[in-house]
């Protein structure tokens, strides 16, 4: 029986090691801001560190070795991920970003050789971008309500409906699309497919670009507004077979809330070391902040609460890796998938209010995770219906007890206790009858 808390030393030095280029090389970039993310800055920043990292052998390490990754599991891909959760650009440097991670394993499992060879490698090296565009304007992510349809003529499919939060579409090689094709299927999980879609091809407009959070221009953002206009493509271009769509979406949606959650933790864990070199620097007129009984009671909630959510994303991530199998983990993953978008938003809250006017500038990073934590609740199914979830799989281990009334179920219990004890209980009130007779 393994029951431990350890690291295996060898992989603990891979840790140590990525602490230290965390802290060395890639958080002290992202002080240079949009610079970094051009092509040239890409070529002069990101690419070498990339080289190191694949020096190490920890280039993305979620896919196989036939993939040029590294086939870790689950519980090695958490403890890395929390590290890489402390800055946004630590996931491009390790070949593991969104959404090109989810969308390089779909292709990676589902795609033919021909789909491989133009998507995936260029997908895996870096060169190109990609976007998964799934949800709707008018429907979210509930695919019994998707709008956009793949009709067939002839030999071709022609595409028509807007998707709604394509992230990183402008810059995409690739878009990734979920279409209905068979809207009258019996099964109602069997009635949309998945296509890549070359991004130049015509009829593909990107209507606007739309931002997350406050500020900044109207069509500046980075979620594209993607419409489909008679767009055609060859039979070839569906992704798995046809009806598959949401199988396959839940292979890349179960893993990447897995990872979401992995990167959180490493997200809270900064937004609470902040706010405690915060606590213990700043001084008022009874001393440190520290010192303070409430900020002591913020602070000791906050380490509860991230610790907690860090052991359940690790014990989580050592079921997938014990099961091998996503849909016997979905309470678990349903699990830590709520209780992100709270933890998170609570000790970035927290965080910010310990640092006063500061807190709230864009000079720290806490409204960003305040944000973050936001669209955590949102993406990959809002909150509510991971609850649903949770709740079910909770449920379904539980029998109907038509005999469970307040009223007397207690005291036919108790009844019952009475009868099976009945010997014990007679030689304990005998036992208490004699001391009683000795004390008079």
């Amino acid at each position: 029986m393994a029951w431990d808390f350890e690291t295996d030393p060898e992989f603990q030095k891979k840790l140590d090691w990525i602490e230290d280029l965390m802290r060395e090389e890639i958080e002290p970039l992202s002080h240079l801001g949009m610079a970094v993310y051009s092509t040239e800055g890409r070529k002069r920043f990101i690419k070498p560190l990339q080289e190191k990292v694949k020096a190490q052998g920890l280039w993305a390490c979620h896919l196989g070795p036939e993939l040029g990754g590294q086939g870790f599991g689950q519980l090695k891909l958490a403890l890395m991920n929390e590290k890489l959760g402390r800055n946004n650009l630590a996931p491009s440097v390790f070949g593991c970003q969104a959404p090109d991670s989810g969308n390089a394993e779909i292709i990676a499992h589902y795609g033919t050789e021909a789909q491989k060879e133009k998507y995936l490698w260029p997908l895996l090296n870096g060169e190109i971008r990609s976007a998964f565009s799934m949800s709707e304007p008018t429907g979210g992510s509930d695919p019994l309500t998707f709008k956009t349809r793949a009709v067939l003529d002839g030999g071709e499919w022609v595409i028509n409906g807007e998707k709604w939060f394509s992230t990183n579409a402008q810059y995409s090689k690739v878009l990734v699309l979920y279409a209905v094709t068979d809207p009258d299927a019996k099964d109602p999980y069997r009635r949309t497919s998945i296509f890549l879609v070359p991004t130049d091809t015509p009829g593909v407009e990107i209507i606007r670009n739309v931002a997350v959070g406050a500020g900044g221009a109207i069509g500046g953002g980075n979620e594209g507004y993607v419409r489909y206009n008679n767009v055609r493509l060859p039979y070839d271009a569906l992704l798995g077979d046809r009806g598959a769509a949401f199988v396959i979406a839940q292979v890349r949606l179960g893993g990447g809330r897995v990872h979401h959650a992995m990167r959180t933790v490493g997200a809270c864990r900064h937004a609470l070391d902040l706010m405690c070199r915060r606590a213990v620097s700043r001084t008022t007129r009874d001393g440190r902040l520290s010192d303070l009984q409430m900020v002591q009671e913020q602070i000791a909630d906050s380490w509860i609460a991230v610790e907690s959510f860090r052991l359940l994303v690790l014990r989580t991530a050592w079921l997938i890796d014990k099961h091998k199998d996503y849909q016997k983990v979905r309470k678990d993953i349903a699990a830590i998938k709520v209780a992100m978008p709270q933890v998170y938003h609570d000790v970035a809250t927290k965080a910010a209010h310990l640092h006063g006017a500061l807190g709230v500038s864009n000079e720290m990073p806490f409204m960003h995770m305040v944000n973050s934590a936001l669209v955590m609740g949102i993406a990959d199914g809002p909150t509510e219906v991971h609850k649903v979830t949770l709740a079910k799989q909770v449920l379904k281990d539980y029998q109907p007890d038509n005999d469970l009334f307040p009223s007397y179920h207690i005291p036919k219990l108790r009844e019952e206790a009475e009868k099976r004890f009945a010997k014990d209980l007679d030689e304990i009130k005998a036992a208490y009858a004699g001391r009683a007779r000795a004390r008079a």
